[in-house]
């Protein structure tokens, strides 16, 4: 008799442990936010939320996350502070695929030092000042934006460390010289020196 109640107690117990990481993975999983999920990549702590609907950078994202995607979401804005409650051990973070149209200076304080890799490629950014990433260590993707060719993008371009093979993909959406427009950018300021056109045309 006295095993059987053994038994029965030890399968109570193991049961009951089972329902208690049950109800705890549930809980964790519930914190994420709407289609996001963790995985794990190449020894690294991945979340992502690709194609998740979301209209903004979500919070309570886990704290040990090396690699964020936020990619194919509705994201149109990325204000001051965006980032700010995104985990310091965060390494790659992918917005591309969104349609963010400007970002404010300050969106990506708190990640200059650890950040690798920031892609912000098809998305609809036109003009972006070069505040906004010049404290990134980051390789940056830029490409397939409909970027306005003028001396704001060409002080932009030599702050960032372009993402290699992605400088091809920055042409000008628009210019002040119609010739400009459908030209890869670095092609274009090969020649012309938005920054000094109008001095020259003025001495």
């Amino acid at each position: 008799v006295s095993e059987r109640v053994l038994l029965r107690t030890g399968t109570m117990w193991l049961l009951l442990q089972s329902l208690l990481l049950l109800a705890s993975s549930l809980r964790s999983a519930a914190a994420f936010p709407k289609g996001c999920y963790p995985s794990e990549e190449e020894g690294l702590k991945t979340f992502r939320c690709s194609n998740a609907q979301l209209t903004e950078v979500p919070r309570d994202i886990p704290n040990d996350t090396n690699k964020l995607y936020l990619d194919s979401n509705r994201i149109p804005f990325l204000p001051r502070d965006a980032v700010r409650d995104l985990p310091l051990l965060l390494l790659e973070l992918d917005l591309s695929h969104n349609v963010i149209g400007s970002i404010e200076s300050g969106a990506f304080r708190g990640l200059a030092e650890h950040l690798h890799s920031l892609d912000l490629s098809s998305n609809r950014l036109v003009s972006v000042s070069k505040d906004t990433l010049s404290n990134l260590k980051a390789k940056v993707n830029l490409s397939d934006n409909p970027w306005r060719c003028d001396c704001r993008l060409q002080e932009l371009i030599r702050t960032v460390d372009l993402v290699a093979g992605s400088s091809g993909g920055i042409v000008c959406d628009s210019s002040a010289q119609e010739e400009h427009v459908g030209k890869a950018f670095l092609q274009v300021i090969a020649d012309t020196d938005f920054c000094n056109v109008y001095k020259k045309t003025t001495d």
